[in-house]
């Protein structure tokens, strides 16, 4: 295929700033290729925000970065009309959203009143101000970030603004090893600053072309389904994971065989795509219903899942 390439170099291109998480630039190239959003979710200080920067820097397109506190209004995200005295009429003046990658740092400062405004964009691609609507441009992608130990001046997000997002990630900490070459990287000068585009838009659309070509089998469908029927029929789930959440995953296992290189799609991607795509789109029926435990209950669902076997190749 013509852009597996870029793919590839994009990867390369981000482990020059971040150390040994290959599968969470994975999973981000995914979710850019599969045309979805991404949910980080992890302690301060652990690379959320330096990999945003990294993907955005790998591609020449327009970034933004908006720091969401309690006092951000919808406006400051969307845009505003105001009045232009020099011209005499009302004005648009363009939000941050209206980027190709939009850095929402600390999402779950923002009150829902301020998270709702990304609704419209993240699904539709598109604003909606005073009436008129304006499309967004491509690709568009959301990374948003929280951290989920901190609940002072927090505003948790709601299921549905969940639902929008394809994955949700947790960086983790690095090993022993990895800390070390962080620190070496970091100690004089910062290798995000060096750091140059591998890509731009016309790329990142031949690589969406060329994904939606990845063949998937009929028992791979069969197998994403019956995952999340299970979700829906688990005395430890309140609400399973929605019809939108199924399509999102087929969309996330093509873009996940694209960039490894085949045309087809094999159980492993469903397996190893899972938990990212489905464990935040599920709602406990009791107990504590924080990311860990949502992705010890999908584990157990997906336990209960006949594998197919099949030579996929064909």
């Amino acid at each position: 295929m013509e852009f597996q390439s870029k793919a590839v170099q994009m990867k390369e291109n981000v482990s020059k700033v971040i150390v040994g998480k290959g599968n969470v630039t994975d999973l981000i190239l995914t979710a850019l290729i599969a045309g979805g959003h991404v949910l980080l979710e992890d302690v301060p200080g652990t690379g959320k925000t330096m990999i945003a920067k990294s993907f955005a820097k790998s591609i020449d397109a327009e970034f933004a970065r908006i720091q969401f506190t309690p006092d951000l209004l919808p406006s400051d995200i969307t845009g505003i009309n105001y009045y232009n005295q020099k011209q005499g009429e009302f004005v648009f003046r363009k939000g941050p959203v209206f980027s190709n990658i939009l850095l929402a740092d600390e999402i779950n400062r923002a009150t829902p009143r301020t998270q709702s405004a990304l609704l419209e964009c993240m699904e539709e691609h598109q604003v909606t101000v005073d009436g008129e609507t304006r499309k967004l441009g491509f690709p568009f992608i959301v990374i948003a970030t929280q951290n989920p130990i901190e609940t002072a001046g927090t505003y948790q997000l709601p299921e549905a603004q969940l639902d929008r997002f394809l994955l949700q990630i947790s960086m983790g900490y690095p090993k022993q090893n990895e800390e070390l070459e962080i620190i070496k990287r970091f100690m004089t000068d910062s290798p995000l600053e060096s750091l140059s585009a591998v890509c731009n838009a016309d790329d990142v659309k031949g690589m969406v072309k060329e994904a939606e070509g990845v063949h998937v089998d009929e028992a791979i469908m069969n197998y994403i389904v019956d995952i999340a029927d299970k979700t829906r029929n688990n005395i430890n789930i309140a609400i399973g994971v929605s019809t939108r959440g199924v399509i999102n995953m087929v969309k996330a296992v093509r873009a996940y065989a694209y960039i490894n290189g085949r045309n087809y799609v094999v159980p492993e991607d469903v397996y190893n795509l899972a938990i990212p795509v489905f464990a935040h789109r599920i709602l406990l029926s009791r107990g504590i219903s924080d990311s860990a435990h949502r992705e010890d209950v999908m584990r157990e669902v997906i336990g209960q899942c006949k594998v197919p076997t099949e030579d996929w190749s064909k």
